[in-house]
């Protein structure tokens, strides 16, 4: 292969990774930017119990502040699509970066007829800014009931 070939070739492969660059540096950047400041609920499981109905979930906060106390007030629709009830629970303190399971018994409740629910706000959390827990929230369901933040 002629030596002008090679250069071209050798320009061309140059060329075409310094113009990757630029483009990879401004993904990478902004994938941090996405998984930051987050509080993580997970409706986990709902299982029967002697009460009523078990309620598991999995919490994790992301914030950049520990989270000394936090309620959240949840709604529970019936197999009508009607509120049946809206409750607080006390999730007590969340530490930065630690997954947290919380359980609660809901008395009177039947597995069979929760068919959503909804998190209507966070009444206490100590820790971070006023109204950041609310507007950092994100839920999510490992069951076929519906989580909604």
């Amino acid at each position: 292969m002629p030596t002008k070939t090679i250069l071209a070739v050798a320009a061309l492969g140059l060329f075409a990774i310094a113009s990757c660059v630029p483009a990879f540096a401004e993904e990478v950047t902004a994938v941090p930017a996405a998984n930051a400041q987050k509080l993580t609920v997970e409706l986990n499981a709902l299982v029967p119990s002697q009460k009523g109905l078990m309620m598991t979930f999995v919490a994790e906060n992301d914030l950049a502040t520990a989270i000394g106390k936090i309620s959240f007030e949840l709604a529970f629709f019936n197999d009508k699509n009607a509120v049946d009830r809206v409750t607080v629970l006390d999730f007590r303190d969340l530490p930065v970066g630690k997954k947290r399971v919380r359980q609660f018994d809901m008395p009177g409740v039947k597995c069979e007829s929760v068919s959503r629910i909804i998190m209507n706000d966070t009444p206490v959390c100590d820790g971070p800014a006023a109204g950041k827990c609310k507007a950092a929230l994100t839920t999510r369901s490992q069951l076929s009931v519906p989580f909604e933040g």
